[in-house]
């Protein structure tokens, strides 16, 4: 039986106790104290079913953000039906103060009760906390893309979806699609090693060039995407053309060699009914354009 059957049956328990008292006047005590054991008992044994605690933990080992967030969405609710079951206790109380039964003897066994509900309670706050620690160092990591150490494709559609449902306006924000040119040829000379050493040292730049507020994305392969908040057209071709003077003058120096790389850049704005997908389709084709027309500069369709 899963925990939020006994919860249903603890309540259910009650219940009739409460309806076993008021119909009643002079209910036995023995009868009273029986049920109150065997409900004491059942609950007591809710510590050696399966619990919703370790298929939290496994949905985590599984990377399933979702179902982790449910589990704890069915830990609030637990929380508060346990909440609950302490309320009707406390009425229940109330309501057998003036009859004739053992009241101390009524008293020590919901007292059972209570300790167990206040242990069951403590469990699922924790689990949660837990489980909120663990969603938010799941989602850091399932967002970084691991070599390059920038935000990931994942986060990019995420991050543009957020900012085509708002409603900014259309000179406030930019994309720009670099790509690093000549990549291939690069690892076919050196190796792949050399390609990945280009790759952190192009995210570096980036990094360090790019206002707090900006984000970089690693979108693929030798792709990255980067997202400009808050500027004119004027200020995003003023930095892109800064990327291409950085990239195009700084050198990597890899077993002993001075590798020279450069980039071309694709950029578009923000428009009113944009999608993640038109947004990327118009730097995209920018982009394109920078590649026929000889690499190593910057074209937007803006």
């Amino acid at each position: 039986m899963q925990k939020d059957e006994l919860i249903l049956l603890v309540k259910q328990m009650c219940d009739n106790l409460v309806d076993l008292i008021n119909e009643n006047d002079d209910a036995p005590k023995a009868k009273v104290v029986s049920y109150m054991h065997e409900s004491a008992h059942i609950i007591a044994e809710t510590e050696d079913d399966p619990t919703s605690i370790s298929n939290a933990k496994l949905y985590f080992e599984n990377v399933y953000q979702e179902i982790a967030n449910q589990s704890l969405l069915s830990y609030g609710t637990t929380n508060d039906r346990f909440e609950e079951l302490a309320e009707m206790q406390k009425k229940t109380l109330l309501e057998c103060s003036h009859s004739q039964i053992d009241l101390p003897a009524i008293t020590e066994k919901f007292s059972e009760i209570q300790a167990h509900m206040s242990d069951e309670i403590k469990k699922a706050n924790d689990a949660i906390l837990t489980l909120t620690r663990q969603i938010r160092t799941l989602e850091a990591k399932t967002n970084l893309d691991p070599l390059t150490k920038v935000l990931n494709r994942r986060a990019l559609m995420s991050n543009l979806k957020a900012i085509c449902n708002m409603p900014i306006a259309d000179n406030l924000l930019h994309v720009l699609i670099l790509d690093i040119d000549d990549f291939k040829q690069i690892n076919d000379r050196y190796g792949h090693i050399a390609g990945d050493k280009i790759l952190i040292f192009i995210a570096n730049i980036l990094r360090k060039t790019l206002r707090e507020g900006d984000k970089i994305f690693r979108y693929g392969g030798e792709e990255f995407v980067i997202i400009l908040n808050r500027i004119d057209d004027s200020q995003c071709f003023s930095i892109s053309t800064r990327l291409l003077e950085l990239v195009r003058n700084n050198q990597l120096i890899y077993q002993g060699q001075s590798l020279n790389v450069t980039v071309s850049i694709g950029a578009t704005k923000i428009k009113t009914g944009d999608t993640p997908d038109s947004l990327i389709d118009r730097a995209d084709k920018a982009l394109y354009q920078a590649k026929k027309s000889g690499k190593n500069q910057l074209l937007t369709e803006i």
